[in-house]
């Protein structure tokens, strides 16, 4: 394979790159706990992005509230991670590049 070929291929690679962000960015993983008192949003990035809070939720109290808003944020984090986790190696073909996400 001689440079250009590569230069070629990670360009390709970039833009690919841009475009699976930029799919994530768009994708909505959300995250419950307390029966629904609690949802948590994030993207498919792992930004948070949104909170919902049930009027059972209110009704907590303080520490049992923190706890349920950590489950249902911990829930969509790990949701956000596996879906940018499963679109990394598809863009990859599985092979594991340190820093790219």
């Amino acid at each position: 394979m001689n440079i250009m070929q590569m230069m070629k291929q990670a360009q390709n690679l970039q833009t690919k790159m841009k475009a699976t962000q930029e799919e994530l960015a768009n994708i909505e993983v959300s995250g419950e706990a307390g029966s629904g008192a609690v949802t948590v949003t994030f993207d498919g990035q792992g930004k948070f992005k949104a909170i919902k809070l049930s009027s059972e939720a209110t009704g907590l109290d303080t520490e049992t509230l923190e706890d349920v808003i950590t489950t249902a944020m911990n829930q969509a984090g790990a949701k956000a991670s596996k879906i940018m986790e499963e679109k990394m190696k598809a863009l990859t073909g599985g092979i594991n590049i340190p820093g790219l996400f």
